[in-house]
């Protein structure tokens, strides 16, 4: 008897969210890595395929073995290649335990990796790109949890000094008064592994561009599991939905129990079409490839005219 073929693994998925790639591979429970080139980032790294050692940032999300197992490969391959040693933002109560699992491995390659550890907790933050920064905002899980934001910095003149004269301004800044104040525009938003929770729901997140959600259970006998292991179920996310501004949702940590064609049929069930056409699943590749050449073939056409 002729054997079967190995399951589908490894199949990096693909998603042009303007002006966003989003690009990775998430399995509920067996791995997870999301990277978006153009911001430098992998929001976690459970396997550390090949495109993720080009992103000098790494924002773990929490500490299971699925969403942090590439972290080593991912220093010593960046070194190994000669790109730097990297960088990990993480939740402080993981820096220590992390930081040991990476010294433990000099005694076995006979040498000792570089890496930076950022410990990030709620509402801090850290710049990842000239006026782009990290905010890590705190989750519900089994283990200690960041979501986290991409943020961007922009300086705008103080409100109360609107239409105010340039002479006068002129003279607030040399007597060292600051003229202007920082406004945060909320570009990316990822959930990592969480329940629901009231931080899903702040007004930076709602604000959000682009939100990369977890969404692992959907059978409607499932709810119960995902309460127990502190996941969102599919009708959590169609509560979310209804707040989220943002123009893509994009579901990432799906896992084998429920195929990519099943998870999206159900989701159009429980969302509906208008929603659904701002909702896309990183696993789902025949369906962004579609899309994709669709994009490809719009754009194309736009240049032609």
């Amino acid at each position: 008897m002729i054997p079967r073929k190995p399951p589908h693994g490894g199949r990096v998925g693909f998603l042009y969210c303007p002006p966003w790639r989003i690009q990775g591979i998430s399995i509920g429970g067996e791995q997870t890595v999301v990277q978006i080139p153009e911001l430098d980032i992998n929001f976690d790294i459970g396997m550390c395929p090949r495109v993720a050692l080009a992103a000098p940032w790494v924002a773990l999300s929490h500490g299971h073995m699925d969403h942090i197992g590439g972290l080593p490969y991912y220093f010593s391959q960046r070194a190994f290649q000669k790109m730097g040693g990297g960088t990990c933002v993480c939740p402080p109560q993981l820096a220590g335990p992390l930081e040991g699992m990476l010294n433990a491995w000099a005694p076995i390659e006979h040498q000792q990796m570089p890496y930076k550890l950022v410990p990030l907790g709620h509402e801090e933050q850290v710049e990842i790109k000239p006026s782009i920064f990290l905010k890590a905002i705190e989750m519900r899980h089994t283990v200690p949890a960041n979501g986290y934001l991409v943020v961007e910095h922009r300086s705008k003149l103080r409100q109360d000094l609107a239409g105010a004269p340039q002479a006068h301004l002129r003279a607030l800044r040399e007597a060292g008064e600051q003229i202007t104040e920082i406004h945060e525009i909320p570009l990316v938003a990822f959930t990592g592994d969480t329940d629901m929770t009231p931080n899903l729901s702040r007004e930076d997140i709602r604000k959000a561009r682009l939100v990369i959600t977890e969404c692992t259970f959907f059978d409607e006998d499932h709810r119960q599991r995902a309460r127990i292991g502190n996941h969102l179920h599919l009708h959590d996310l169609a509560e979310l939905l209804e707040g989220w501004e943002a123009e893509s949702v994009v579901i990432i940590h799906t896992s084998r129990r429920t195929r990519i064609d099943q998870a999206r049929e159900q989701a159009r069930q429980v969302l509906g079409e208008e929603q659904m056409a701002r909702v896309h699943f990183l696993m789902d590749h025949r369906q962004n490839r579609q899309r994709y050449e669709q994009q490809v073939a719009d754009a194309t056409a736009l240049s032609a005219d």
